[in-house]
């Protein structure tokens, strides 16, 4: 015992080891256990962290070894044990070894150790701000010691002598222990010995808003014992023993307690309600509010979509009847496609019965949150913390610049720093990413504080300074234009260092490779004399600014070294905050003057997960679950904001209305926020509707009315705890009925769900805690992630302000600060991005992103919709988040094929909505049932794009003659479906243009890219064929002229061929049509308008297509003329074998050549 403590002792040093790294030992013949401690030393957070083998070795040895390794014993301190060495403050040892942890890239994987690589530099360029990796600060000069020294906050060095002998902390602790408080440089003793008075001579040092953590508690005890004192809050029914909240609040002072009684105890004065009277006195407001649309808007259009209902089947039942008996096969083709069509639009439709419009109150959210109150004296941000995660995988498809920009309008958001967390997954494992984001990270320094300081919008420098806009207007600072000037200077040479990275280094691994292959031909020629020797040939590696192998991709590829296989990196960019805020000075040779300026940044952390062969890493999906278990262990934010790399932050407050709809009541229930996706960069006529309004204004804002919107893909802000699979709070009390959307019920029974839908459930009230025991085979064999669940959901509790609010936290309970990083947390957030950590797990299935399309999303939003969650549509007044769209058509076609395939996928699994259980309102599955079917009106609307055609070539028509009957329901019909989009322009806010640019491409990509994922959809249900997709490029044209240029190209692509078959058919009948008609004896101009008037229809919509072939200014490729001389030949010929002319040479009877 006594051997167990000393050996854990003896480990009070930071987590400082020499430049080669430290290795934690997680691997073996098979995935390995849960990370367990057999022998190692307790870091500040309540973690132990094990030593390498060596290690052990060197402190144990023989039989010894053998009976302490399997176990250790720690004692608690109590006041008559107390550790002679622990001489450091506890949060100064945990800082320092943060500082560690911060200069590491930590590798790891399957079957590997994990590895702390100490950098001395990230980039080639010199790292300014003291949060990021490499920054400045300078070496222990002790021999054989290159640990950085001590520095304060704002990255100066701290060195205890006068001497200004460089010392680490560690170095600095052995002298005053082993060297008799003497410096090792001048000799001379020290005047300071302690090491925290040493910190505080050097600059006031940050005082602690916290009273120190009580010795022996671990973070997540002291985050569980904060949410076992809330169980005693009982503000919703009054009813508590005070006796136990005093001696529980008493024993946890500090951390989390908000409300506190009086000495005296006894009642508050408040009927037992628990609330402090300052609160009670204060009037409750909310955070959101519902605008309902105009009942003048919303009542005529309900009542036409009834209308048209009833329209649709007397047509219907009237087609059925009155068939035509010359060309039953055409009629019989027509009312099969035209039921169809009456379904599709059913389905489309009946979830537009209920749209509503929504509000925030961000003045509420500061008041509630920010403002200085008897629980919060300071007014500290009590919000709850969020982690963004950025999503990229090629760096030559997604450019790295794009990346960036979106990556320094995170950092910039408005929102407290110390809350904020970024995580950058890089699937691709490129060092031209990892670089760019060390680079982003260092213009941050300059950059963030500048919007602060002149509160800059929108906060994506590529956009700002791109703005057509006056950019001076609303600024009262003097000295704007000198600073505007000197940031634009820095992020040109900004981006000339982003755009020159690829050239850097491919340039240094040569270097480093020519050297390599130097040193080994001299070792090859020492070994082997005077004997002829083979050239030597060694794996051409990609090599890191500080002269190390990338542990990731190589641009020539090698074993360990390859897009599908590489090790799981993390590098801490930028290390978390400060608790408090650190105010810039004018200091001489500062840029800009940040004086009364937070200086501080956001945590920021790369991530590119481990990946081998023989793996099914799940693409997009499986990254997003690897950022999900990482970010829980190193900041565990209860809030999670999805962005794909090109989609980064239009309104800095976007964060603050999104948490606005989770703080507020009922808030606790919402599984995510999706807002509406933006673009730039569109052609001004919006050829292909790519902006894509109809859906984000008008189908999203009509699902919003009933369960929620569904999830796209980015700008969304989850609840983590719905990504992790539980049950909404109060299930019981809310389980609806299906048609609660529109006819609410009281009661439903329950119904006992299915394998499918099962999840982990939630307690619904305080007595009902998590059941822990289950985890480990739902999330993995992590303690960390496991330990960090009921954190979150803790902490995304709205506030217990209202008596209403159930389920609720104290105000003040999130004013703690942020545990420091520690070697051992960023040892597990490797071992949980391995690639061997989901086998037999949940993840993917139950948890997380939900594997099984390429639509991931849908799937994922589906899956909490269907256990009972709702989701919100945020739409600000500005533009929360912006990105960019492919315009060119090619593009735009390849991109819809992949949304209808994963439609298809859905559809044909075990997601379909007609199987979703009771949880899912009836209106809510006919919307997901809509998602799984819409790519199957393809198979119809090419049947019905081609029978106007094929009545102009037999000369007949869908009815018998166009009576007055059947004009008369058409009339109708188009009539109503005119007005319906009318009213919907009015209440959703489109234009009709935007309108029209949909209906015309919803019959492009149904004609072209839905059919493809039909058929691409079958063979993977039927033949087992797997669906591969390139990603969807984000950089721009060469042109740098025309910022159109992706437009005018034209990719051939096979998609094209069923648009241009249909144009082509139909001309050559309308010509045909025309010439039997005009020459015929007996002229039928009735059957010749209508199928005239449907051919124009159709070529009225394919107009874009046609444009797009065009290219630019009638530029038309030569494939495009080949392809449709071919076809047209080709139905000529089938139509001549199908009905042969007569034996005369006569056209129509009576014309005849000259």
């Amino acid at each position: 015992m006594d051997m167990a403590s000393n050996g854990a002792l003896r480990g009070s040093r930071s987590a400082r080891m020499s430049s080669s790294g430290v290795e934690l030992q997680q691997g073996g013949n098979k995935p390995p256990p849960p990370p367990s401690v057999t022998f190692g030393r307790r870091t500040q957070s309540g973690r132990y962290i094990s030593y390498s083998r060596d290690d052990l070795d060197s402190e144990l040895s023989g039989e010894f070894s053998k009976e302490f390794l399997n176990y250790h014993v720690t004692i608690p301190p109590t006041p008559d044990n107390q550790p002679m060495e622990v001489m450091m403050d506890q949060t100064i040892s945990a800082k320092v070894e943060e500082q560690y942890v911060s200069n590491s890239l930590f590798t790891g994987g399957f079957n590997s150790v994990t590895r702390a690589h100490l950098m001395d530099k990230v980039i080639e360029s010199e790292a300014m701000h003291p949060q990021m990796a490499g920054a400045k600060g300078s070496s222990c000069a002790i021999p054989g010691c290159d640990a950085k020294v001590m520095t304060d906050e704002r990255g100066n060095d701290i060195l205890p002598c006068e001497c200004d002998f460089k010392i680490c902390a560690d170095c600095f602790t052995d002298a005053v222990k082993v060297g008799g408080a003497v410096c090792p440089g001048c000799k001379e003793p020290y005047k300071a010995t302690d090491l925290e008075e040493v910190m505080n001579n050097a600059g006031p040092a940050r005082q602690l808003s916290l009273a120190p953590p009580p010795p022996g508690v671990s973070r997540m005890e002291r985050r569980l014992s904060l949410m076992k004192s809330t169980k005693l809050t009982r503000s919703q029914t009054g009813d508590w023993d005070h006796n136990r909240w005093l001696f529980e609040t008493k024993g946890t002072y500090g951390y989390g307690n908000a409300i506190w009684p009086k000495e005296s105890g006894g009642d508050d004065g408040n009927g037992g309600d628990g609330q402090p009277s300052e609160l009670m006195s204060k009037p409750w407001r909310p955070l959101t509010r519902k605008l309902k649309i105009p009942a003048a808007i919303l009542s005529p259009y309900r009542l036409l979509i009834v209308i048209r209902l009833a329209a649709l089947g007397l047509f219907l039942a009237w087609r059925i009847r009155h068939k035509n008996e010359d060309a039953i096969w055409l009629w019989g083709m027509s009312v099969v496609c035209e039921l169809w069509f009456a379904f599709s639009w059913i389905l489309d439709q009946l979830p537009k019965l209920c749209p509503v419009n929504r509000a925030t109150d961000l003045a509420v959210l500061k008041d509630k949150f920010e403002t200085p109150t008897p629980n919060n004296p300071t007014g500290k941000s009590d919000l709850p913390g969020i982690d963004v995660f950025v999503s990229t995988a090629d760096p030559e498809k997604e450019p790295p610049l794009v990346t960036a920009n979106t990556i320094l309008s995170i950092l910039a958001a408005d929102y407290p720093v110390e809350k904020l967390a970024c995580y950058v997954s890089d699937d691709g494992g490129a060092l031209l990413t990892f670089e760019a984001m060390a680079e982003a990270a260092s213009f941050a320094n300059i950059w963030v504080p500048f919007c602060r300081k002149h509160d800059i919008e929108p906060r994506n420098p590529e956009t700002y300074f791109n703005l057509k806009s006056d950019p001076y207007k609303n600024k009262v600072r003097s000295d704007f234009v000198k600073d505007r000037r000197r940031v634009k200077r820095e992020y040109d040479e900004f981006k000339v260092r982003i755009n020159g990275l690829p050239d850097s280094i491919r340039r240094r691994s040569d270097a480093y490779h020519a050297r390599e292959e130097i040193k080994a031909m001299k070792r090859q020629r020492e070994t082997a004399g005077d004997d002829l020797v083979e050239p030597v040939k060694i794996p051409k590696a990609t090599w890191m600014a500080d002269g190390t192998h990338w542990p990731g991709t190589w641009i020539n590829p090698s074993s360990e070294h390859s897009r599908g296989d590489h090790a799981g990196i993390i590098q801490v960019m930028l290390k978390p905050p400060s608790d408090e805020p650190l105010f810039g000075n004018d200091e001489e040779g500062k840029p800009l003057d940040f004086t009364d300026i937070d200086i501080r940044l956001p945590l920021l952390v790369y991530v590119s997960r481990e990946k081998r062969p023989g793996y099914d890493h799940n693409k997009k999906a499986g990254a997003m679950n690897a950022l999900v278990r990482a970010s829980a262990i190193m900041s565990n934010g209860p809030f999670i904001l999805n962005l794909d790399c090109d989609h980064y932050i239009y309104n800095s407050e976007a964060l603050r209305e999104g948490m606005c709809f989770m703080m507020d009541r009922g808030g606790d229930r919402i599984c995510y926020v999706q807002f509406p996706q933006r673009f730039e960069g569109i052609d001004p006529s919006d050829r292909y509707a790519n902006h894509n309004t109809v859906f984000f204004d008008a189908n999203m804002r009509a699902l919003d009315g009933l369960q929620g919107p569904v999830y796209v893909g980015t700008g969304c802000l989850f609840r983590r705890i719905a990504l992790y699979g539980f049950d909404p709070p109060r299930a019981k009390e809310h389980h609806p009925g299906c048609c609660s959307c529109c006819f609410p019920r009281r009661k439903s029974p329950r119904a006992a769900a299915s394998e499918e839908t099962r999840a982990l459930r939630m307690g619904d009230s305080d007595d009902e805690d998590m059941n822990l025991s289950t985890f480990p085979k739902k999330f993995g064999n992590s303690n960390f992630l496991i330990d960090s669940i009921p954190v979150a959901e803790y902490q995304g509790r709205p506030l217990a302000d209202h008596p209403a609010i159930k389920n609720g936290r104290p105000p003040g309970a999130l004013t703690i600060p942020r545990d420091l990083l520690d070697a051992s947390t960023v040892a597990e957030a490797i071992s949980v991005i391995s690639c061997w950590y989901e086998d037999k797990t949940e993840w993917g299935q139950r948890v997380g992103w939900i594997y099984g399309s390429v639509t991931e999303d849908v799937l994922t939003g589906y899956r909490m919709h269907n256990r009972g969650w709702k989701s919100v549509y945020c739409v600000t007044k500005r533009d929360a988040f912006r990105g960019t769209a492919p315009i060119n058509l090619t593009d735009r076609l390849h991109q819809v094929l992949r949304w209808a395939t994963g439609s298809v996928e859905i559809f044909f699994s075990r997601n379909n909505a007609l199987l979703g259980s009771t949880r899912l309102k009836l209106l809510q599955r006919v919307a997901y049932l809509n998602v799984g079917i819409y790519p199957f009106t393809s198979i119809f609307l090419i049947v019905y794009c081609f029978l106007p055609a094929l009545s102009l070539f037999s000369g007949q028509f869908i009815v018998q003659t166009l009576n007055v009957t059947f004009l008369t329901y058409l009339l109708i019909i188009t009539l109503t479906l005119s007005m319906l989009a009318g009213l919907e322009i009015k209440w959703s806010g489109i234009s009709l243009e935007e309108w029209w640019r949909n209906e015309q491409f919803w019959l492009i990509g149904g004609t072209s890219a839905h059919l493809a994922a039909v058929l691409q959809g079958l063979l993977k249900v039927i033949a087992g064929i797997e669906i591969s997709f390139t990603l969807t490029s984000k950089s721009a044209g060469d042109d740098v002229d025309d910022e159109f240029a992706d437009l005018y190209i034209v990719k051939w692509s096979f998609l094209m061929i069923p648009p241009i078959t249909i144009m082509m058919v139909n001309l050559i009948g309308i010509a045909v049509g025309v010439s039997r008609t005009i020459y015929s004896v007996v002229p039928q101009w009735s059957k010749l308008l209508g199928g005239v008037f449907f051919s124009f229809w159709v070529l009225a919509h394919l107009y874009p297509f046609a444009k797009g072939l065009m290219g630019r200014r009638g530029r038309t490729p030569t494939i495009v003329f080949v392809w449709s001389g071919l076809i047209a030949i080709t139905i000529s010929l089938l139509w001549v074998a199908i009905n042969p002319p007569s034996g005369n040479s006569q056209i129509g009877g009576s014309f005849t050549f000259p």
